[in-house]
């Protein structure tokens, strides 16, 4: 189910009820957020603007880890969620997101990629 970003049912100032004055429109409509965690990969394919195809990763184990110094990249597996800055909560549950720092067998890895809306995790090593 999707959730609608307008408030087209308002309040008066004074307190009084309004009625809509139109009903809902698609492009109004958003999703819940995918909040990926750690697990074996499963996934939901959502539509999107314009007919195209979105996939949501719901739990994901591998990461594509790029290594600066050797300008190589590799499939490296995750062993966990270490901090999440955008949401310390996510830090919690070890939710990972855009910016979040996972510990992989290649070594701490900051991730790249949107995992809720590319579908893959993405990360560079860090020192």
């Amino acid at each position: 189910m999707a959730k609608s970003l307008e408030n087209l049912k308002k309040r008066k100032p004074t307190g009084g009820r309004r009625k809509a004055y139109r009903s809902r429109r698609t492009y109004e409509s958003d999703n819940y957020p995918a909040e990926t965690i750690l697990g074996e990969k499963t996934w939901v394919v959502r539509r999107s603007r314009g007919g195209n195809m979105k996939i949501s990763l719901r739990r994901i184990d591998v990461a594509n880890v790029y290594d600066p110094s050797t300008k190589a990249s590799t499939n490296s597996k995750i062993v966990s969620a270490v901090s999440n800055a955008a949401n310390r909560d996510f830090q919690r549950r070890g939710v990972i997101t855009k910016g979040a720092v996972i510990e992989t067998e290649a070594g701490k890895a900051r991730v790249t990629s949107r995992p809720g809306q590319d579908g893959v995790v993405n990360a560079i090593l860090v020192k």
